[in-house]
């Protein structure tokens, strides 16, 4: 599926969830990336269940698979740079083994997303004296991955200081472009701001990491009204795999293949597998990607 410089991938959060360990608590790591190697991807992200780093390099080398990157929670304006290091460093060195691209990293202070709040009215803000010590400790943390061979790649989500287009706007103003990207997120941007191409079209340069995630405008409606917590929200099924939802991925995969992005395009839905079949959402996802984005990719160069 690798196309123009584009790799395809699935998270393993349609597996198994890291914020609720017990939902897909079945689902061995086999399971996963046998799953993933059925359905025709190249790879995934590291959750929080997977082994070390010598055990998850044989796995996925015996299936031909990648390893992306992974998910590292930040307290920078909590707890200070100092405080983040360590850890930081830690979760570099394991990527650089299993021969990852990049470390997702999101800031947490404050963050409701794994709090039963209601997610669309009460995510935190950040003051000035905030912004410049988040801003700051990226740049260093920019730097600290590029020592490992990553790239840091900025998750902007639900429920966190950094959600809004707005608020990416005030994270790119204030963060050198040359140790700090970009993670756009189709299913995080569309649910706060409504919109997946503006953002797109203004931070395309600082992309490096891209997340298909689609949402069923009902349910997000219904979640909205009812004023649900994030993980009451993908419980009830906001989230769902790209193909299956109301965003329009033709418009922004032709925008990122016209720009020249290169990299990886990780399939992305946060969904109870007792409810969505992992392995049918992700054969589903494939199909969607093979015979909507690929062929009309296709039909457009010719």
């Amino acid at each position: 599926m690798n196309t123009q410089g584009i790799a395809w991938g699935i998270a393993p959060i349609g597996w198994r969830n890291d914020d609720i360990p017990e939902i897909g608590a079945d689902n061995t790591l086999s399971h996963l990336l046998s799953d993933i190697v059925v359905a025709g991807f190249e790879g995934t992200e590291v959750g929080g269940f997977f082994p070390e780093a010598q055990v998850l390099k044989k796995e996925i080398e015996l299936r031909k698979l990648r390893i992306a990157g992974q998910w590292f929670s930040s307290f920078i304006i909590r707890d200070g740079l100092d405080a983040v290091l360590e850890d930081f460093r830690t979760q570099c060195a394991y990527l650089q083994e299993v021969q990852a691209a990049v470390i997702v990293v999101s800031e947490q202070t404050g963050s409701i997303q794994g709090l039963d709040h209601n997610v669309f009215a009460h995510k935190p803000v950040f003051g000035e004296a905030d912004w410049d010590k988040l801003c700051a400790g990226l740049n260093k943390l920019g730097e600290v991955a590029e020592e490992y061979g990553l790239r840091l790649v900025y998750h902007h989500h639900m429920g966190t200081g950094v959600q809004t287009a707005e608020e990416v706007d005030r994270l790119m103003e204030g963060t050198d472009p040359n140790h700090v990207h970009l993670l756009y997120d189709t299913g995080h941007l569309f649910v706060s701001d409504g919109d997946c191409m503006t953002m797109l079209r203004k931070h395309i340069g600082r992309i490096a990491h891209v997340h298909f995630k689609d949402v069923r405008a009902e349910v997000l409606h219904q979640c909205r009204q009812d004023g649900r917590s994030f993980m009451q929200s993908f419980l009830s099924g906001m989230f769902t795999v790209p193909g299956d939802g109301c965003i329009a991925f033709e418009e922004v995969y032709r925008f990122l293949q016209e720009q020249g992005y290169t990299g990886w395009i990780i399939v992305e839905a946060e969904q109870d597998p007792d409810v969505a079949h992992p392995l049918e959402y992700a054969l589903m996802a494939r199909h969607y990607i093979d015979h909507h984005l690929l062929t009309s990719a296709a039909a457009g160069r010719s």
